[in-house]
């Protein structure tokens, strides 16, 4: 599920596992026959075989998920995450994602938590948009 969020390839489909191979036969019973498109294997073998390309990706997710927490500091606490998304509490989760999506910005509550939010990292030209959300 994170293939394409990782490499920045958006609607990417594209899953796989790596294990032994009873693991993998037993994976295969379950899932049946699971096709993948012939693009998406070009851009997979491109990019799993391009160490400087993934490299920059981890840079880069790693200075956004820091910008993405100094940018919600005045408005929240870090809960968890990863470098692909952050999850952070505040005060009232469901008002605060009403705020979000007035400015197209996406986000996740939880019925478990009313403070919860997640956030996944925007795009470079959406940077500005939260900003102005917050």
């Amino acid at each position: 599920k994170s293939f394409g969020k990782f490499w920045g390839l958006a609607g990417l489909r594209l899953g796989f596992a790596i294990a032994h191979p009873s693991t993998i036969a037993s994976l295969s019973a379950l899932i049946g026959p699971w096709p993948v498109s012939g693009p998406a294997l070009e851009v997979a073998t491109r990019a799993l075989s391009d160490p400087a390309w993934a490299a920059a990706t981890r840079t880069r997710l790693a200075q956004d998920s820091a910008r993405l927490d100094r940018l919600m500091a005045p408005h929240s606490s870090l809960v968890g995450g990863t470098t692909l998304f952050r999850l952070y509490a505040v005060p009232d989760a469901h008002s605060f994602q009403t705020r979000l999506a007035q400015h197209q910005i996406w986000s996740r509550i939880f019925p478990y938590s009313s403070t919860w939010i997640r956030l996944g990292l925007p795009p470079a030209a959406r940077w500005s948009a939260l900003e102005a959300a917050l």
